[in-house]
């Protein structure tokens, strides 16, 4: 077998669980929200996490920029909420809650805004909750985002509902498959919050590359990968019917109301993947 191929099956054979697996992936074994970080320019991610990170581009060179475009777009979107009176934040599928994450952008917009943070991994929120000790206004919750009562029912200590709240779906609907109604799931928060709810959805395009990234990934590691559910940009009126589009309209990542702070994109009308910002009529 090629030494490259070796270094990158070896970490994950010692795991009897697949690498994004929840529940078990300590700071021993590579966790993928911990990759995310890395890439985002984190400092919450170990050596291991840093090996599988690597072969991981190895297979999808351009996966770093993907995450930081949708990254860079949840700076902007809370921002400009902030901006416009939000004060409250509900992100689903969070991941680790380092290098501008919504605390801290909204933090500097407006200090004293309410941020809950949710995600499927146990380990991921108990590691997410040591970093947020010392920011009163934060909550994270090991939650299903699939169930939005349940979501909501754990959220509200934090969030006062006589106020406008914003729900992000930040580079995380590519989880949820058809079967369970992306759409419905929307709809349903929006509904559990009120009529002032905004809703900001950022999303990966199916793309030739990712399929083909995702398959010699699979193919080096002997095992299936989690199932994927890239949309195209015509997606985002079913997804999110019965909301009001707000402006710029759904619209390449990058150049949803691009600023001065982001790294240009060279060709960002191309990019695959989408974003918007709504509203609940």
């Amino acid at each position: 077998m090629p030494n490259i191929l070796r270094s990158v099956i070896e970490p994950n054979t010692r795991n009897s669980q697949p690498i994004w697996a929840p529940g078990r992936n300590g700071p021993d074994t590579p966790n993928t929200a911990r990759v995310r970080d890395y890439w985002l320019g984190g400092t919450h991610h170990t050596a291991v996490d840093r090996h599988l990170a690597d072969q991981f581009t190895l297979c999808a060179p351009h996966l770093p920029h993907l995450v930081r475009t949708h990254r860079a777009f949840l700076r902007r979107v809370v921002t400009h909420l902030v901006r416009t009176g939000v004060r409250q934040f509900l992100d689903l599928g969070s991941g680790m809650p380092t290098c501008g994450q919504v605390h801290e952008v909204a933090d500097r917009a407006e200090p004293g805004c309410r941020v809950v943070y949710t995600d499927l991994d146990p380990v991921v929120a108990d590691e997410s909750r040591q970093l947020l000790a010392g920011w009163k206004d934060t909550a994270y919750l090991c939650a299903d985002l699939r169930e939005p009562e349940q979501v909501l029912d754990a959220a509200r200590p934090l969030l006062d509902l006589t106020q406008p709240v914003a729900v992000l779906a930040i580079d995380v609907l590519h989880f949820v498959s058809d079967s369970a109604d992306p759409a419905r799931l929307l709809a349903g928060y929006a509904n559990g919050l009120g009529p002032r709810t905004h809703i900001a959805v950022s999303h990966t395009c199916p793309d030739e590359r990712m399929d083909d990234a995702l398959r010699l990934f699979s193919d080096i590691y002997a095992q299936p990968l989690p199932s994927f559910h890239f949309r195209p940009v015509g997606d985002a009126a079913r997804l999110l019917d019965g909301f009001e589009i707000l402006e710029p309209g759904v619209v390449p990542t990058p150049l949803w109301r691009p600023d001065q702070v982001d790294v240009p994109d060279r060709n960002p009308e191309h990019f695959h993947g989408w974003a918007v910002l709504s509203r609940h009529k």
